[in-house]
């Protein structure tokens, strides 16, 4: 996360014709692996902070499908099949487009010499008869996502094995082995099935079945390609990694912001104390030394009963939750994060409509 935002500090100073913005590029985008990395490791462990959402499939696969061309290259053709009238599931869309994003790399390594590569959505209402017959899924309502490929197979000996972590049979440098076993574990978490069928030479099929709920779709996600947004509130941030600190205050510093830092619980106590004026946000973390993220928040109730609260974690979710009542669906953003996703949290949580307070619920 520090060289992340030190490099996305660095390339917003540099002109657009300048030789070291492809340097700086690089760097994020090795950044972003590591992210990426992480993220799988946690999927597959299922402790992986989610942020579930009403929504529809299709919504999901047409963004993702832009991308997909450029992932799996020009000698690949790619056909989706949007079901009609497709019910809603509830999920961390994040997570649902990282598990096409892994199926179709599996893909495109399973047809070396090109192919077609089928992702499809559909209702599906299963029977007790059909769970009797193949039980990895039990009767109810799902959405399906199918992904199906013309390469290579799966060999027998090997079907028994694709989830594992760390089990891969490409060349040495080809692969993680993480692919399938975070698909697993992401479906896993979002409350779904998957089941697959390969014959060699013919092909493999994976097929996804998420619950199909009844609430209504959420808003829709704010581009990643929109400018971060600017502000001039005065916030609290409190950070214990100190070159953390010093990037998020130096970026909401620029980008208008009144930014009080502290170095931990105790020391934001102070700074809160000796500030005379409103503070309108406070940005923690939730696992610090000494005093986490929520009981500071609790313990600046009181005096400032108004002060929205922004917690943020790199922690898994469990841990997340030890350290307090934690709203970890609308005031939480999970470490690593980049400055313009931080300014659009910021944002986010500041134009809600109700300042809640503190006391309330020790999370807001």
């Amino acid at each position: 996360m520090v060289i992340s935002a030190y490099a996305e500090l660095m390339l917003e100073s540099l002109a657009v014709e300048h030789p070291l913005r492809r340097n700086v590029t690089e760097i994020m985008t090795a950044a972003g692996r590591a992210t990426d990395l992480t993220r799988q490791l946690l999927a597959f462990g299922r402790k992986q902070m989610q942020l579930l959402r009403v929504l529809d499939l299709n919504t999901v696969i047409t963004e993702i499908s832009r991308m997909l061309p450029r992932l799996i290259g020009e000698d690949i053709q790619l056909v989706i099949v949007p079901g009609g009238d497709l019910g809603r599931v509830k999920v961390d869309p994040v997570q649902i487009e990282q598990v096409v994003m892994n199926l179709a790399a599996n893909a495109r390594d399973a047809m070396p010499r090109g192919g077609r590569l089928t992702i499809e959505t559909a209702n599906i209402q299963l029977d007790e008869e059909y769970s009797h017959r193949r039980s990895v899924v039990p009767a109810g309502d799902y959405v399906v996502l199918t992904v199906t490929d013309l390469g290579l197979g799966i060999a027998p000996e090997h079907m028994a094995h694709i989830f594992e972590p760390f089990y891969t049979t490409k060349e040495v440098g080809k692969g993680t082995g993480l692919g399938l076993a975070t698909v697993y574990g992401i479906v896993k978490q979002n409350s779904g099935f998957i089941w697959v069928y390969s014959e060699a030479g013919l092909g493999t099929t994976f097929k996804i079945y998420l619950p199909r709920v009844w609430e209504q779709s959420a808003a829709p996600l704010l581009s990643p390609l929109e400018k971060a947004p600017r502000g001039s509130e005065t916030l609290l941030l409190v950070e214990d990694e100190a070159a953390v600190r010093k990037s998020e205050e130096e970026f909401l510093s620029l980008s208008g912001y009144t930014v009080l830092d502290a170095k931990d619980g105790e020391h934001a106590l102070r700074v809160a104390r000796e500030y005379a004026g409103t503070i309108h946000l406070m940005i923690s973390d939730v696992v610090m030394p000494h005093m986490g993220g929520a009981e500071l928040a609790d313990q600046l109730a009181a005096a400032r009963p108004l002060m929205r609260v922004l917690f943020v974690s790199g922690y898994a979710e469990s841990t997340v939750l030890q350290h307090g009542a934690i709203d970890v669906t609308s005031r939480f953003l999970q470490k690593p994060f980049t400055l313009k996703s931080l300014a659009r949290k910021i944002r986010e949580v500041l134009g809600a409509e109700e300042p809640r307070a503190l006391a309330a619920a020790g999370s807001s």
